[in-house]
């Protein structure tokens, strides 16, 4: 294949893949627009005729989406969109009655349903047939602990088979499903599942990471503690080491996850109305409490199957693969995979262990053919001129997705060459509140470097100015104007709607503010520029942070960077830039031949004319400072608005909630940093 393209800048909207016409051909999209032409008679010739009429008619639109699908339901809806106003307060289905484990029972029993792959390398795969008897086993072990329609069951596990499981039987019953992943702090966890009381607990007894093992007997005495009486915790074996039972504290009665799965049934999922609820998500909770987002069946059924069908373009015949947590929505999404009758392949572990190869020859060995890993990781691929194509065969990799933050036009260049010609770059930016991309991938449009492919159907996505005007080929706030069925039924305990609506319809009223700056472009495709909370507004010029961390990492010496801004209404502050730089080599003569990372003044040199020049004067930086390590999310992220509230003069324990981050240490730091510059 030939090595990637890691060097030099790639410009925005560079066309770097067309679709084949047999990919055209044979895309499920195209299978779709077919359907509509014969049963429907509407004659759509392209993607933006096929958007526009989605979102100009989302009751035709959603009706034929159910229909095309085959969206199985006891009762069909009576209503399709009941309206609220604008995108707030609809109802969607209204009248149905289903369950989201009635799609699952459609697929073939022999049909390779779950592969799981952990961090030592050890690889299970259960069929359809086989997944179903073990969540009819587990659903009559939680309807033994009394679990009825409505109650809660909450989980801290990996990204393995007893999770999938248990969601299945939770839902199955009427249940309602949550979870964290195992590396969350245990005040995180009880932030979480505190706010939901959950009947029924399921952990795991320790996790593997990176050769290491955790374990999580002290989490989850202090969660079952927190928690109170009442709750029945199940303890999952996945070292093979359960958790003694008993210990000082332990408030729990317990059993373990064999007792639960010890009797077959016959699983016969419960019919429950559209809007009941499916599963509790939750924010990234690095500012505050966490918001415990509600999704419903009929909702997550009929956006899940859109989104994976038209856009992902997958099937029975697909292998589904995407690098996440069970405390990310991308799990959520991952499992999805399972309504459309794919196979979903899950690893549990470091993606960077035993080297940074490992999910590609994951991908290689277990014949991925849309391969989802977050934009970070791809960017790390690239700047170590990793060439996957030429260490293993991702020949059967037709799609690699990517998510978290915005990918730079130079990591869409590199993903595009990773594994061979004719690989689409799928970037999707959404959120857990809807637990969907509000823009996407699409298998019969062509991609461009830095944008994504389009506007997901049924999403009235625009760009709108600050007095509420939608833009065209400028950056505005990220919106969507019309309802979508997976945006939340509510946030749980928050019985009149006020958090719900002040989170998301305050700013235009009847319109859903998503909280990032965007630009959709003349030829509707979308750049995502970081969220609008954390812009850079100098001298009334606004910029979002992704644009500056393109130029900034791509100055040789940068590894990543964090940017903030402290200016207030009124007041013009310093743009700060913290940098984590290249490990420095031995600068001794005998080591003279090595190449050696630039000095702290050097590299701030080199940052500040690569601004001036690839970006704007008024956005170099006021002052560069070098800090071991950045804090980020449990889901990767960079926390640029905690850490501007603290520059502002908010205490660390306020401004950001320390159970929430994958590297608390990084966080110390960079306040350690802080105070040595004299910043607060």
């Amino acid at each position: 294949m030939g090595a990637c393209p890691v060097s030099g800048p790639t410009l925005e909207g560079e066309l770097l893949y067309t679709p084949s016409p047999e990919r055209i051909s044979r895309a499920r999209i195209t299978d779709y627009l077919g359907w509509l032409s014969a049963h429907r008679g509407l004659r759509l010739d392209d993607y933006d005729e096929l958007w526009s009429w989605s979102v100009a008619d989302l009751e035709a639109f959603w009706s034929s989406l159910w229909d095309w699908a085959g969206i199985r339901a006891s009762k069909q809806p009576a209503v399709v969109c009941e309206r609220g106003a604008g995108a707030e307060g609809a109802r969607f289905f209204v009248g149905a009655e289903l369950n989201y484990v009635d799609q699952v029972l459609r697929a073939s029993k022999d049909d390779v349903a779950v592969v799981t792959v952990d961090d030592e390398g050890t690889r299970d795969e259960v069929t359809y047939g086989q997944l179903l008897e073990l969540v009819g086993a587990a659903a009559r072990g939680l309807e033994r602990l009394g679990i009825h329609q409505g109650d809660r069951v909450a989980a801290v596990l990996p990204n393995g088979l007893p999770a999938i499981v248990a969601f299945l039987a939770t839902v199955s019953l009427g249940g309602i499903w949550s979870s964290c992943a195992p590396e969350f702090g245990a005040a995180s966890m009880v932030d979480r599942f505190s706010q939901i009381a959950p009947k029924v607990l399921l952990v795991a007894d320790g996790y593997r990471y990176g050769g290491r093992i955790f374990d999580l007997t002290e989490k989850t005495r202090a969660l079952a503690r927190a928690l109170g009486g009442g709750l029945v915790t199940v303890l999952v074996p996945v070292l093979g080491e359960p958790i003694a039972a008993g210990g000082s504290g332990r408030t729990s009665a317990m059993i373990s996850w064999a007792q639960l799965c010890g009797d077959p049934g016959t699983l016969e999922p419960a019919q429950v109305p559209a809007d009941h609820p499916l599963w509790i998500l939750y924010s990234s909770g690095t500012t505050g409490l966490p918001k415990p987002i509600v999704h419903g069946h009929g909702g997550i059924v009929a956006e899940h199957m859109k989104v994976l069908t038209l856009h992902q373009d997958l099937g029975p015949s697909e292998r589904f693969f995407w690098f996440t947590t069970t405390g990310w929505m991308m799990w959520n999404y991952l499992v999805g995979g399972l309504l459309v009758g794919a196979t979903i392949v899950c690893f549990d572990g470091n993606p960077l262990y035993p080297d940074p190869m490992r999910l590609w020859r994951v991908a290689a060995d277990e014949g991925v053919t849309c391969f989802g890993v977050s934009a970070p990781y791809l960017e790390a691929c690239r700047k170590l001129g990793l060439v996957p194509g030429d260490e293993c065969d991702l020949s059967k990799v037709r799609t690699i997705g990517s998510t978290g933050a915005p990918l730079s036009p130079e990591g869409f260049a590199w993903a595009s060459a990773a594994a061979g010609e004719g690989v689409l770059i799928g970037s999707i930016s959404g959120g857990t509140d809807v637990c969907t991309g509000f823009l996407t991938s699409c298998p019969i449009l062509p991609v461009r470097a830095g944008e994504l492919q389009c506007r997901a159907l049924g999403v009235a996505v625009a760009a709108f100015s600050p007095d509420g005007h939608p833009l065209v080929d400028e950056v505005g706030e990220l919106v969507v104007t019309e309802p979508m069925p997976s945006m939340p039924l509510r946030l749980w305990g928050d019985d009149d709607g006020t958090r719900l609506h002040s989170s998301y319809f305050a700013e235009f009223p009847g319109v859903w503010r998503h909280g990032d700056w965007v630009k959709i472009t003349p030829r509707s495709t979308a750049v995502v520029y970081g969220r609008s909370d954390a812009t850079l507004n100098r001298g009334g010029v606004r910029m979002g942070t992704a644009e500056l961390y393109r130029v900034v990492e791509a100055v040789e010496g940068v590894t990543e960077s964090l940017a903030v801004d402290t200016s207030e209404l009124g007041r013009e502050g310093e743009l700060l830039l913290f940098v984590v730089a290249t490990p420095r080599g031995p600068s001794s003569e005998e080591d003279a031949g090595e190449a050696v990372a630039p000095s702290p003044d050097d590299l701030s040199a080199r940052i500040k004319s690569a601004l001036r020049q690839e970006l704007s004067p008024r956005h170099v930086p006021d002052r560069i400072i070098e800090v071991p390590a950045l804090p980020h999310t449990l889901n990767g992220k960079r926390i640029e608005v905690p850490i501007r509230r603290i520059l502002l003069g908010a205490s660390p324990t306020d401004a950001v909630a320390v159970d929430a981050l994958a590297d608390p240490e990084a966080l110390q730091q960079l306040l350690d940093a802080i105070d040595r510059a004299g910043l607060r």
